[in-house]
């Protein structure tokens, strides 16, 4: 008995470290007065759908909107926003369920997440923007672009987004967590433990180059995920994944809008030969490898990343 006991303990012992990465503890502290960026930047909030939203909003001119992925909050553009709000309006919003927002029970579904961020642009007052998303941010841009096409001007996709999600995550921690995740009941308990070393972890699996995974990213990325409670989010998002793939990935090749399509050449999430499927979808796409970069180009090399960003906003590139 005891035999065959310590192998389903030894996988129980695993799918709790693994879920962790995504967790946080269950009481969230108070909103700090700055989002921690390159250097600490005021950020604002707003009431979107009843629910705090918490968003950076620099710059004048035209707008452009950067989307965090999945389980990703404002830091994932911070070498982008200060550079482009030289000459637009840039708006950072940490998606609802993610970052400093609000993370209520709710279904997180596409249908969901379209609509609050379309009642974020009319809240703000913004009928038209280019979109940056980056992942699952891309797919949200995506869908923007399908469903409400008059609101959007230009698409900028980092890593993302596929049209079938299950076959196109390779790395063995994503297709776990995704595949076969245990119960949420489950994770919650092992939530407890958590420490920085499982952050650091999923760290590696997002950024090519490991030098760049600093004590302060490290911190930055577990504070983050002790806000609230950002894992029922989170088990939302999966569990509605195939919503996505029968509502969106069947039509992304109706994608009307100029796209440029950045990827990682170094991605383990959707490594470069999903990028090139996503690539023929989207025949009227720029198409731009990143050198030495994982699931963040934007991040880990914006030296490369910020011009062609900026060309192709400004209507230079195409």
């Amino acid at each position: 008995m005891q035999g065959r006991l310590r192998p389903r303990l030894s996988i129980l012992v695993v799918l709790i470290i693994l879920s962790v990465t995504f967790l946080g503890c269950s009481s969230p502290p108070p909103l700090p007065p700055w989002v921690e960026l390159v250097q600490r930047v005021p950020f604002q909030t707003i009431q979107v759908n009843n629910h705090r939203v918490a968003y950076l909003d620099v710059g004048e001119g035209n707008p452009i909107i950067l989307i965090h992925g999945f389980g990703g909050s404002m830091w994932h553009w911070e070498y982008q926003y200060p550079l482009l709000a030289k000459s637009h309006r840039v708006i950072i919003p940490d998606l609802i369920g993610s970052g400093l927002s609000d993370k209520p029970e709710s279904i997180y579904s596409p249908d969901h997440l379209v609509k609050f961020f379309l009642e974020f642009m009319n809240k703000l007052g913004i009928p038209r923007a280019t979109l940056i998303g980056n992942s699952m941010g891309a797919g949200l841009a995506m869908a923007m672009a399908l469903d409400h096409p008059e609101y959007v001007d230009r698409l900028v996709l980092i890593s993302g987004f596929p049209a079938k999600i299950e076959e196109s995550v390779a790395s063995p921690q994503y297709r776990q967590f995704l595949l076969n995740r245990p119960p949420l009941w489950l994770v919650n308990i092992g939530n407890q433990f958590a420490g920085r070393g499982t952050t650091e972890r999923f760290l590696k699996e997002i950024i090519h180059r490991p030098e760049l995974i600093s004590p302060l990213i490290v911190e930055r990325s577990f504070q983050n995920r002790r806000r609230g409670d950002v894992l029922s989010p989170l088990y939302s998002l999966l569990d509605h994944i195939h919503t996505w793939e029968e509502r969106y990935g069947q039509r992304l090749n109706q994608i009307s809008h100029p796209t440029l399509l950045l990827w990682g050449d170094h991605d383990r999430v959707f490594p470069l030969k999903v990028g090139q499927q996503v690539k023929t979808l989207l025949p009227q796409s720029e198409w731009q490898v990143i050198p030495q970069s994982g699931h963040l180009p934007q991040w880990e090399n914006p030296q490369v990343v910020n011009p062609l960003i900026l060309s192709f906003v400004e209507g230079t590139s195409l």
